[in-house]
């Protein structure tokens, strides 16, 4: 089987991390490019220490056009403005490309502008990209050049609350908070992430506007559910990990048993979600890996009505992010979708 020579955009940091150590024990990808904007021609170790001795490489710096000379795939864990510039770059490229920023995950230009803070530079090309969530998006990934990663709240969310939507059963309102690891900030650290202040503390950010909620809807939407989203991202003492609780009220003619069975039968054939049969998910059960985990409980009849409380557990550099990227390569290479991501993580 032919081997592809992959390249990794935005090599040095948590994502970027995980994309090259994985990469490298491919068996059917070679790695061949890890570039960055900091510790340029020093060995790939200098940065990830972890990878001391598994690799030759060193970090390069080649301009946009070169970055991706020779390969037949590059994930990209860049700010917006770089994916962007790569992107013009290799649009007449028989290169396929995984962008896991947010400049591409959204078609809709106007809640780009609102969550983002500013038009987007090059709004032609969002139409060319596949929203990269394989539960929802399988065989349009197998057949894209350009995917978008999703972040790594809606990912959590969205795998949540798909099982309910793509069975009518979601409607309405929906409530979300969030709750994330430091390593989703990136590896320069600020006031809210530096670790004397982050684990002691427990904070909210950009309530009711971070720039993952337009997604999340656009996903439901995609799966037959057109709801009003409200999002509450929290801050929390952890390295990483996401934790999604979800709320939203179904009829109360809906059987108890067809709600707490959506997941169960939503997931059967997924190979990295998985319903615990005896616990709620929880971070530390999907810690370094790319499963992620659902879970649901059913309220009681009042009126009208129930509440439906969804919990959702991964970890965000893995299958909400790197992981979930390779997860996308591996589909648009026609190659098993589980190479590589297999490995059960492990904590602490």
């Amino acid at each position: 089987m032919k081997r592809f020579r992959a390249g990794v955009l935005g090599g040095s940091g948590f994502a970027g991390a995980e994309l090259v150590r994985r990469l490298l024990a491919h068996p059917h990808v070679e790695l061949v490019r890890v570039c960055a904007a900091d510790h340029v021609g020093e060995p790939i170790a200098s940065a990830l220490p972890h990878l001391e001795g598994r690799t030759e490489l060193v970090f390069e710096n080649p301009p946009p056009a070169e970055a991706v000379d020779g390969l037949d795939v590059v994930l990209m864990g860049l700010p917006h403005g770089a994916s962007i510039e790569v992107v013009e770059r290799v649009l007449e490229r028989d290169v396929r490309v995984i962008d896991m920023s947010g400049a591409f995950r959204l078609k809709d230009q106007a809640a780009y502008e609102r969550f983002y803070g500013g038009p987007h530079a090059r709004p032609e090309l969002l139409g060319r990209f596949v929203y990269g969530l394989p539960e929802l998006n399988r065989e349009a990934i197998r057949g894209a050049r350009f995917v978008s990663s999703p972040g790594c709240f809606a990912t959590s969310v969205e795998l949540a609350l798909l099982p309910f939507a793509q069975r009518g059963l979601l409607r309405g309102s929906v409530q979300v908070v969030g709750v994330t690891g430091s390593s989703g900030s990136g590896v320069t650290p600020s006031v809210t992430t530096h670790h004397p202040t982050r684990s002691v503390n427990l904070r909210t950010y950009r309530p009711l506007t971070h720039q993952h909620a337009p997604e999340i809807v656009a996903a439901l939407a995609a799966a037959g559910a057109n709801v009003d989203l409200d999002f509450v991202p929290v801050s929390a003492p952890l390295a990483r990990g996401i934790f999604a609780t979800a709320f939203f009220h179904a009829p109360a003619s809906v059987p108890p048993e067809t709600l707490a069975g959506a997941p169960r039968a939503a997931y059967a054939n997924e190979p990295f979600v998985r319903v615990p049969k005896s616990r709620l998910p929880e971070v530390v059960a999907v810690t370094g890996s790319n499963y992620a985990e659902v879970g649901v409980v059913i309220g009681p009849e009042r009126g009208s009505e129930r509440l439906v409380t969804v919990f959702a557990a991964l970890d965000n550099l893995v299958k909400g992010g790197a992981g979930q990227a390779i997860q996308n390569m591996n589909l648009m290479l026609e190659l098993p979708e589980t190479l590589t991501l297999e490995d059960a993580g492990g904590y602490p």
